[in-house]
């Protein structure tokens, strides 16, 4: 009997360590699941963020690259894994609030259910780029003027069918009252550039910072930036705010996670990611890339900027009509 009991408490005493292991966050790296390829806008914040996260957690944060499907298969992957903050996944608007809402069909998850934002991450500006390649408009209202006189034959290249430079363009067309022709491009943000580099494409949103070479070089012409904001690296050059468009968003990233992680747990990753955005390094380094931090000043606070992003684009495909893949 004494036996039996001794053992017991043994096994209470080792299931006791076992348990108080299991519940250290973190013990081991803490993986991140990118949806585009490396040097991606959304890439490079990650792998920023996570460098800085690594001596505040006292784990590394590994990158994983997972492009294609709109997003889905980065999403998919993180929402399946073992809700216990190991595995993440960083998004941005096209992909962790458009495809859940026009490519609802395509997830074998419930995104609504099974996926929850940790925290915002950055924000990264947009320009409205033209060709200089056989266009004559050189600002944002001779372009109007041009596309007016012109329906239907200035060309705009996106990343994909149902991307959100996609809808923005054609929601800045339904506003200026033009209709463009949409040259969908599945090779990224560098492709689109070089669609107007090549004369390909007549006008594109581009990250601000990657595009700052061909517009120095004279090959694309910045006509508007999509910024709360004026840019410094182009100062100037107004906002599409600025311009009358008062619905015109940057880009951003944000980090996310399986819905059903300890909430004890999320908050432990959010305050690394709060840390390291506010660090001079991180700022050192967006500022390089004309990204700016954004984070979530609060779990609460991130709930309630995704619900109003969420409903932000709803509105977007509601109002805007596309046609989309099956």
């Amino acid at each position: 009997m004494k036996r039996l009991g001794l053992l017991f408490l043994l096994v209470f005493a080792v299931s006791g360590v076992e348990v108080a292991a299991q519940d250290k966050y973190p013990s081991k790296p803490i993986k991140v699941v990118v949806p585009f390829g490396p040097g991606s806008a959304t890439d490079i914040v990650m792998r920023i963020v996570g460098e800085h996260m690594r001596p505040i957690l006292g784990q590394p944060v590994v990158i994983e690259n997972k492009p294609g499907a709109f997003g889905i298969l980065a999403i998919e992957e993180m929402a399946r894994s073992r809700p216990d903050g190991y595995t993440l996944q960083i998004g941005n608007p096209g992909t962790n609030v458009l495809a859940p809402i026009i490519y609802k069909k395509k997830f074998k998850i419930d995104y609504d259910k099974e996926v929850i934002l940790v925290t915002r991450l950055s924000e990264v500006p947009l320009v409205l780029g033209a060709t200089t390649k056989d266009f004559p408009p050189k600002t944002y209202a001779e372009f109007i003027a041009y596309a007016k006189a012109n329906p239907g034959k200035v060309r705009y290249a996106s990343v994909g069918i149902g991307s959100n430079n996609h809808y923005d363009m054609e929601a800045l067309a339904q506003w200026a009252g033009i209709v463009l022709a949409h040259l969908p491009n599945k090779g990224g943000g560098a492709a689109i550039t070089n669609d107007l580099v090549t004369g390909d494409a007549h006008v594109a949103l581009l990250n601000a910072a990657s595009s700052m070479g061909v517009v120095k070089a004279g090959q694309v012409r910045a006509l508007a930036v999509m910024s709360d904001q004026r840019v410094p690296e182009y100062a100037d050059v107004p906002t599409l705010t600025e311009l009358g468009y008062a619905n015109a968003k940057g880009l951003w990233s944000a980090l996310y996670a399986p819905a059903a992680t300890p909430r004890d747990v999320l908050e432990i990753v959010r305050k690394a990611a709060v840390q390291a955005l506010n660090s001079d390094q991180v700022a050192t380094a967006f500022k390089q890339q004309m990204i700016r931090p954004a984070p979530s000043a609060s779990s609460e606070d991130a709930q309630a900027w995704d619900k109003a992003e969420v409903a932000y684009w709803k509105k977007v495909t509601d109002e805007v009509k596309v046609e989309l893949p099956d």
